[in-house]
């Protein structure tokens, strides 16, 4: 906003921004001007010498008696506006503006200034020793130092014709004594409200109207006095800010005195939610019992039931309403909220060490060996896991030790996880194997062991070849005897008897 709209000074309470300000001619509509002094005080003077004003000039204007020190804060067409808004009469004769303020006379208005505060001290003194029932809560000096204006609060219609004679001889000036109320003493002190503003009676509110703990009923406001309190102790203006929104939505809800009846109990009103538009019932008048929440739909539709003499069965509705299906939906997800939200990177694995690949080697090559040796004998099983164990055990002692040696940097630490994983996962992949291939030499082993059935003789007599196995001792290989040389003998002739061969 510039400064045509708004005062240059913005340390003064009830500011207006002139929204006429850019409208031609409006600010040589009227000869009126407001000025502003000290808190909330406004008069309307008029500028009859025609001075070229802007906001936010110290002027001198007309007073009774002498004159008194203000600063503008409007010029132009908005001025009659706010006289008709504060009930301005402009059928008496106007006090007038006298001039632009000179050095002297800011000289006189900061030395009468500096002495307000010590002025109001010594007036609550001279007030409490005569007895009144009164508390003096400001004192304004008039520009020239000739009147001082004291504004005092009282529950009750005070004397106060001895404390004007006491301080007029104390003080050497003019007295004259203002009464007003709670919210006007904190608008003219000022302060901030606990909605973290500005108080709005020192901001922009002029008209003070009564507040009472109905609206505060209406809205559903827990009452509690702390909370519902302002600084001026009374109740907030604010709280008749939104009366009217909620009165006009409390007409659209069933009445709070309704009890509606069902086949099982009797519910009481126990509170409402205006926004949602959703009513919560009790079992009970006193307390909170079987809490129930219900649409204001339903509600009605209860109310309706049993006007026509029915009952339902519970106070819900059968079948919950589901929510609307959309037509359209969002392929490019223009509408999600996490759109914007940076993906966190996975973070790949580094490859492993060569010192541990070797190691892994190592134990890949020595589990292939047990492997090996477990398929020829079957009862070298436990002796395979036992070095399997060992060799694990190693293979550990070796992860440790090179976990030992390695740096204390997040690189190192990485890698050395990563290689604990590798190791893992080859440790469990060689026993895995291991075992497998232990089962298939224990089936095969199994399947050669068993006695076999060879052709019987006419005889029905079993070789001696015919025995069963020794499962307990490993089977060798028969050696075939060669039959010894003997030199210059005959070679014995075959029979002439004919070969005689088994019957299957």
């Amino acid at each position: 906003m510039g400064c045509k709209g708004c005062s240059k000074r913005q340390n003064n309470k009830l500011n207006t921004y002139d929204w006429l300000c850019d409208v031609p001619d409006a600010e040589n509509s009227t000869d009126f001007v407001e000025v502003q002094f000290k808190n909330t005080r406004k008069g309307y003077y008029l500028n009859s010498a025609k001075i070229p004003l802007e906001k936010g000039e110290i002027v001198a204007v007309e007073a009774s008696p002498g004159h008194d020190i203000g600063t503008v804060s409007l010029t132009g067409k908005l001025v009659l506006l706010q006289m008709k808004k504060n009930n301005v009469r402009t059928e008496t004769e106007p006090k007038r503006i006298y001039r632009k303020a000179k050095p002297t006379d800011i000289e006189k208005y900061e030395e009468a200034k500096a002495k307000e505060h010590a002025t109001m001290i010594r007036s609550r003194q001279i007030a409490a020793d005569l007895g009144l029932n009164m508390k003096i809560g400001d004192v304004e000096y008039q520009g020239d130092g000739n009147k001082a204006i004291f504004y005092y609060i009282a529950d009750e219609r005070v004397d106060f014709r001895q404390l004007i004679k006491v301080l007029a001889e104390a003080f050497r000036v003019r007295i004259e004594m203002k009464q007003i109320g709670a919210r006007q003493e904190a608008g003219r002190i000022g302060g901030i409200g606990p909605c973290g503003r500005e108080l709005c009676c020192s901001s922009w509110m002029t008209s003070f109207v009564s507040v009472a703990t109905g609206a505060a009923r209406f809205q559903d406001i827990s009452m509690n006095p702390q909370k519902l309190a302002g600084q001026c102790a009374k109740l907030k203006c604010c709280i008749n800010y939104e009366v009217d929104t909620y009165v006009e939505a409390q007409k659209r809800l069933p009445s709070r005195e309704i009890v509606l009846e069902t086949k099982d109990n009797n519910y009481y009103h126990f509170k409402t939610d205006v926004f949602k538009r959703e009513i919560t019932y009790s079992t009970d008048k006193s307390f909170a019992a079987n809490l129930i929440t219900i649409s204001a739909d339903r509600a009605f539709d209860v109310i309706n039931m049993n006007k026509k003499g029915t009952r339902p069965v519970t106070l819900e509705a059968d079948t919950k309403p589901q929510p609307p299906k959309r037509d359209a939906q969002d392929i490019l997800g223009q509408e999600s909220v996490t759109r914007f939200d940076s993906v966190k990177k996975k973070k790949k694995k580094r490859p492993v060490n060569k010192n541990n690949g070797e190691n892994n080697g190592g134990e890949n090559a020595t589990n292939a060996n047990v492997a090996v040796a477990t398929s020829a004998d079957t009862p070298a099983a436990p002796e395979n896991r036992n070095k399997n164990n060992g060799e694990n055990r190693a293979s550990g002692n070796n992860r440790r030790n090179g976990g030992n040696n390695r740096n204390s940097n997040r690189e190192n630490n990485r890698d050395k996880e990563n290689n604990r994983e590798a190791n893992k996962e080859n440790s469990r992949e060689n026993s895995r194997e291991n075992r497998e291939s232990n089962r298939d030499n224990n089936r095969e082993n199994n399947r050669n062991n068993r006695p076999k059935q060879r052709p019987r003789a006419n005889n029905d007599k079993q070789s001696n070849n015919d025995k069963p196995a020794n499962n307990d001792k490993p089977q060798q290989p028969i050696k075939q005897v060669k039959p010894a040389k003997t030199e210059n003998k005959p070679e014995s002739k075959p029979d002439n008897k004919p070969e005689t061969k088994p019957e299957a």
